[in-house]
């Protein structure tokens, strides 16, 4: 082994440790350096047995690896006790960037064949820019010149994929960072570049875009792609309010082409990821997976911005106008190591993340379009509006079994966003600031327009009882949603309380037809318990003969419980009906089983959950029996008295509506929990405007009677 093999080595080590290496600065760099010497060290007096291991893949990786590290030690961020180190590593770089050339030589590596060494010199070039960009405000030109040559001319290969990733690794750190000034005058650099490359990628035309995905690597430097607009959506979060660059805004300029990516392009995992990009920037989530909240937060949106969201969501709504819904494929659900395929098709389910994406990318634009119109929109603009919800539900149905299987249409929004939290409260609040555009220009009376609601799955009183069903009623789940930061759940929460004070009498219908369905619920399982057999399978299916808007008055099945029904396999919310009287610190979930179950820290026996099966309903609308279970019916019970029995059962539910009590204790018992935080000072900040509108819900529970169902 070579001498300068063991240097590399001590090296590393002594940087591992923490420690200063015994070698000078200026022999360090001349070691460090790809193919170079020490200062005034004359490089053809180099040995070639050294030149030779020194261009070995290995010991270029080490090289580079080195790079990365004494720049990340070169930060001034260092605890005190590594200042020496600190300033060794400062002294070291400033030989390697100023009097050695390192930065021809790391981009030289962009080209190479070798993945590895590509990839790492990109990364050490990417830790060199910002480090200069940091400590002298100026940017390598040699890096720069290189990234703008490949974004003017590269076809797609291995050198413009790595200045892609270079370029958007820069941005990444430094959006993390909040550098804003410095922010600005990298992305000013690439602005005419970035545009034609963008511009020669995205094709509105579906033939050209075919044409030019046709070659393999098309897909890597298309999602590179990708991965760039998004750091450039996210930049232009903290550029200010003048500050704006048109390359900071190509994801909106774009925007019809990406979705003819969605619906166009061979490769699944394309579509996928143009989907996603497209549906974090309508949702203003840009970057969220490596920037902070705060950060992105912070800045004031620059001047065009909101012209910008007004133009994709138009571009959006054009295209599921123009039938773009049709085009979209979804795909089975994947797994780590690819696409599971079990036998058959039926144990196939679809690919949730799709279904979601595609749903609130269209919500969020019927939302933004309502919004713009205000006041001034007509009746004829509320009527389509509900059309792309009832196009949107075409393509649920389409894509997935489940979905067809649903009677009550506003059951669509916890079966698809059941297990992602974020996403069905950004759905919820759409579809009510929908909901209240639609009843502000519709001219419809109050049941009617909610009638009209549940046959598009837009009433946010279904919705709401929807959601806490799903969490069995618990006010303290309410209460984590209302402390964290990752939902939009207070804005959603506030804003439909303050729409339940006024509609108090269709709230409390909502809650009578969800007591009398789950009476049924309750009735098929006393019968199994009867029967002695197994629990009956029980499903929700759309009869061909009934009219939507009779589902809306009959909707038997309206609320069924999130387990069982859930479109995706793993932990699922449960239900906490048996444990009503227990804490949630004597509650723990058990994924032992597909189905999560619950079970009591503090002894006695585990409460009992139900996984439910639902089979169709018959033609009154009610739950049916299965043959199975009637063939299995004790003796001296005919069907006529197991019929009495569900009749009598059913009525039952109407003099008490044991959903109103429960949904009024769950908001009194949340008001009464924020309210001692609030007196503790523990509450994360002021709730009282919260505290107001919860008390007058309590108030309007107890001067209002329940109405009478279907008056």
């Amino acid at each position: 082994m070579s001498e300068r093999f063991d240097c590399l080595t001590h090296m590393y080590r002594c940087f591992v440790l923490g420690s200063r290496p015994s070698l000078s600065p200026g022999n360090v760099a001349g070691v460090v350096c790809v193919g170079g010497a020490s200062p005034g060290e004359d490089r053809a007096r180099v040995p070639a047995e050294e030149r030779v291991h020194g261009n070995s893949v290995d010991v270029t990786c080490i090289r580079l690896s080195l790079v990365e590290m004494m720049t990340c030690l070169a930060s001034p961020r260092q605890p005190e006790p590594a200042a020496k180190l600190t300033q060794y590593c400062v002294d070291t770089l400033t030989l390697l960037l100023q009097d050695m050339d390192l930065m021809t030589q790391l981009v030289h590596h962009f080209q190479s064949e070798d993945q590895i060494v590509s990839h790492l010199a990109a990364k050490c070039a990417s830790t060199c820019v910002v480090y200069q960009l940091l400590k002298s405000g100026t940017v390598s030109p040699v890096w720069q010149q290189k990234c703008a040559q490949a974004f003017l001319s590269s076809p797609p290969a291995a050198e413009l994929n790595t200045c892609l990733w270079s370029l958007t690794d820069v941005l990444k750190r430094l959006l993390k960072a909040a550098h804003q000034e410095i922010l600005g005058k990298l992305v000013a650099l690439f602005d005419s570049s970035l545009s034609a490359l963008f511009s020669k990628f995205l094709h509105e035309d579906q033939q050209l875009l075919m044409d030019s995905t046709s070659s393999r690597p098309w897909g890597t430097t298309f999602c590179l792609l990708l991965d760039l607009l998004e750091a450039l959506t996210a930049s232009s979060y903290i550029s200010g309010a003048e500050g704006v660059l048109e390359n900071q805004r190509l994801a909106h300029i774009h925007s019809s082409a990406l979705l003819t990516v969605i619906s166009c392009s061979s490769e699944y995992f394309v579509k996928k990821r143009a989907l996603l990009l497209l549906k974090r920037v309508i949702l203003q989530k840009a970057g969220e997976d490596w920037a902070s909240e705060d950060v992105l937060s912070a800045g004031q949106r620059h001047d065009c911005f909101n012209s910008d969201m007004n133009m994709l969501a138009q571009t959006v709504l054009a295209a599921v106008a123009a039938d773009w819904l049709q085009s979209v494929q979804v795909g089975s659900v994947s797994f780590f190591g690819g696409t599971r395929h079990n036998r058959g098709d039926d144990g196939q389910k679809p690919d949730c993340v799709m279904l979601r994406g595609v749903s609130l990318l269209l919500l969020k634009s019927v939302e933004l379009q309502t919004k713009t119109a205000g006041r001034t929109a007509e009746q004829d603009r509320s009527t389509e509006v509900y059309g792309y919800l009832q196009s949107l539900l075409g393509f649920l149905r389409r894509c997935s079994v489940q979905l067809t299987e649903v009677t009550h249409l506003c059951c669509w929004v916890s079966l698809l966003f059941g297990e992602q939290d974020d996403d069905m409260m950004e759905a919820a609040k759409s579809l009510l600031s929908i909901f209240l555009h639609h009843r502000l220009c519709s001219g419809l009376e109050e049941l009617a327009e909610l009638d009209a609601a549940c046959s598009s799955g837009c009433n946010p009183h279904c919705h709401f009882l929807l959601l806490l069903r799903s969490v069995s009623f618990d006010h303290s789940t309410l209460l984590d949603f209302l402390i964290s930061s990752e939902t939009c759940f207070l804005e959603y929460f506030v804003r439909y309380l303050k729409y339940l004070k006024a509609d108090w009498q269709g709230f409390t219908a909502a809650c009578e037809r969800d007591t009398e369905s789950h009476c049924h619920v309750s009735l098929q399982e006393s019968l199994t318990r009867l029967c002695g057999g197994d629990k009956p399978a029980l499903t929700f299916k759309v009869q061909p003969e009934q009219d939507e808007s009779i589902a809306c008055v009959q909707p038997t099945c309206v609320f069924p419980p999130v387990e069982g029904v859930s479109l995706c396999s793993g932990l699922r919310l449960v239900e906490y009906d048996s444990s009503d009287e227990s804490g949630p610190d004597s509650m723990e979930i058990s994924e032992d089983a597909p189905g999560a179950s619950i079970k009591q820290r503090r002894g006695g026996p585990p409460p009992s959950t139900r996984q439910k099966h639902y089979e169709p309903c018959d033609s009154s609308g009610y739950l049916s029996v299965p043959t199975s279970t009637q063939e299995r019916r004790p003796e001296g019970l005919s069907p006529q008295s197991l019929q009495s029995r569900q009749r009598s059962h059913t009525l039952s539910g109407q003099g008490t509506c044991e959903t109103l009590v429960r949904v009024v204790a769950c908001l009194s018992e949340l008001r009464e929990v924020v309210t001692r935080l609030q007196t503790k000072k523990l509450f994360p900040y002021n709730p009282s405007s919260l505290l107001k509108i919860l008390a007058g819900v309590e108030i309007c529970s107890q001067q209002s009677p329940p109405s009478q169902f279907n008056k």
